[in-house]
Formats: C-alpha cells, structure tokens, sequence
C-alpha cells in the first residue's frame, strides 16, 4: 500500500514509519520537521518536509491510506499558541480529510487522545461516554475525531484514543510522566511528583505502534477504540521508576485534575493485544542512560524547544 503518514518524524512517527516499511508500505513522511528528523533513509520511504496546514503541499495521488499523527502534542504546547494549535489539529485535519476524499484514500487513520475524557470517576471509561476536554489540546481532538467521521460514508475511518505513550523512540520524549520521571530519577536521583493520586492509562510505544499497522490491516475494525493497558496513579509510576532506580521522592501540589481510567474491551475484542508494559519502558531507558545513548537533553521536551526553536522558526 502507499501510505502517507502526517507527524512521521514524531515521537510515534519514528518508531511507527520502520515498521510500515518493513511491512512492505511505501511511506510518504510528512511533518514539519520541528523536533528534527531521525528516519533513517530506505528506498519505499520519501520524506517531505512541509507544513500540514499548507494543503498545496499535500500530494494524495495514489495514496491509499493516511495515517494522521500530526497535532501540537500535550497540554502546555496547546496552550503555548491556542491559535496555531487549532490550526495544526483541526482546520489541517477537516483540510486534509477533505482532500483525501476527493483524491480517493481509502482509508484514514486518525490518533486522538485519550484526554479528551477530561475528568472521570468512572472506572470503565469506554468509547461511548461523554467527552468534557479541558485543555486546548483535548478540544482540538475532539474537533478533529467529529470532522474525520464525519467522512465515515466516504472512506473508512478508524479513530484512536491512545493513554499516555512511554518508552524509547529515535525522536525521544521526556515530558511524558513514565519517561519524564524516570529520566529525573536517572540525572538528578530525584523524583518530584505533582498531586500524584492522578491515574492516567499507559500504553508502550511499541503497542501503540503496532495498533496502527493493525489497524491498517484490518479495515473491517471501524470507529472508535480506546488504546491504553495500565491505569496507574503517577505516585505508582514514581513507585515502578524506585524498583530500577534509587531515587528520593518527593509530593508537590498539583494544578493538573485530570484522572481517569480508560477501558479498552473494545480494541481487545478486535483480537489486538499488547506486548509490552510500562514497567520495559523504565527498564529500557534505564538501559539506553547507562549505555550513554540517552540523555536528558531541551529537544526531547516538546515545550522547552517549542519556546525557543520553534517560536524562533515561527518569526
């Protein structure tokens, strides 16, 4: 299949373009190119760098699915520029949506977020529950999920509602809770934690990777599907990070009240399972620390270097 997938140098998108190619795709990569690119050459593989939000720059000729990545990643970055985000995850995706209908994709692959939910005391949270976001981003996710079924008729339309996403990529992160307070314990021997009775879900980057090649696929799985494994509190994260790491840690109030719990019966049912936990996540950014792969650097914190490279670029 030739796929053209948005966001494709990302956190996900590193880890997830490998394996498409390895599953024999060919791959238009398409992002923007803010963070960097760390895609390693291959003969199925073009990589563009361009802008979502210019569709001139978005060729779906002969594409046959998209998978659409792209979006102002967390809370602090949504609020950093509320009008660049609204932008990028929703008028880019009716934009892009509409254009791979009128070019004839057959299938369109959207992530969302898992926090869109916003606040739940639910212990089952599943699909059909209200959404209530609270950030920018949570609302420009929602937007976006509405637009894309919207398109439901035309062209098949899978929706992913990933939890939190941990573990090693090319394109690292360290402003997610699982990389984020491992890497703390790892440099400073400290854990600061915000609140800490929050439960967020949790879900491998190699499992949220490989949701997508399975969805891909598997077509006849349409809608809505919760991605997340392991709802866990963040003081029970800080707790797994001390098993592999000995650090003091310490409890801080927190602003953030999100806390929910995601079930996802619905994604299990389709015969998808995950590999992996959030535990060989620690395990293995301990491993790259110690081997001195991996350090604790401005470019794996999205709003660190969107505060200064990014805003620079935008000028």
């Amino acid at each position: 299949m030739k796929l053209f997938v948005t966001g494709a140098c990302g956190y996900k998108g590193s880890v997830l373009v490998p394996k498409l190619l390895l599953a024999g795709h060919e791959v238009i990569a398409f992002d923007i190119q803010w963070f960097g690119n760390f895609l390693r050459p291959h003969p199925a593989l073009t990589v563009v760098k361009s802008d979502v939000r210019d569709p001139e720059n978005i060729d779906l000729a002969g594409v046959d699915a998209v998978i659409h990545l792209s979006s102002v990643a967390n809370d602090p970055c949504g609020d950093l520029d509320p009008k660049l985000t609204w932008e990028i995850s929703c008028l880019a995706t009716m934009q892009l949506a509409d254009r791979a209908v009128r070019q004839g994709v057959r299938q369109f692959i959207y992530a969302s977020s898992g926090s869109v939910y916003g606040v739940k005391k639910e212990d089952r949270v599943t699909e059909d529950l209200e959404l209530l976001p609270i950030s920018e981003y949570n609302k420009t996710k929602m937007c976006g999920e509405r637009i894309v079924l919207s398109y439901k008729d035309d062209m098949i339309v899978q929706i992913v509602r990933p939890a939190t996403v941990c573990g090693l990529s090319p394109r690292m992160r360290l402003d997610v809770s699982v990389n984020l307070l491992t890497m703390q314990a790892l440099s400073k021997g400290k854990i600061v934690v915000f609140g800490g009775d929050q439960t967020r879900p949790n879900i491998h980057i190699e499992d949220i990777t490989d949701l997508y090649v399975f969805l891909l696929a598997n077509p006849q799985h349409t809608g809505v599907f919760n991605a997340g494994f392991e709802n866990l509190s963040i003081n029970e994260i800080a707790g797994l990070v001390t098993r592999h790491v000995p650090a003091e840690v310490t409890v801080t109030p927190s602003n953030d009240p999100r806390s929910y719990r995601v079930n996802s019966d619905k994604l299990l049912a389709t015969g998808f399972r995950p590999k992996k936990t959030v535990e060989d996540a620690i395990k293995e950014i301990v491993g790259e620390f110690h081997q001195g792969s991996l350090r604790d650097e401005p470019r794996w914190n999205n709003l660190t270097w969107m505060q200064t490279e990014v805003a620079e670029a935008q000028r």
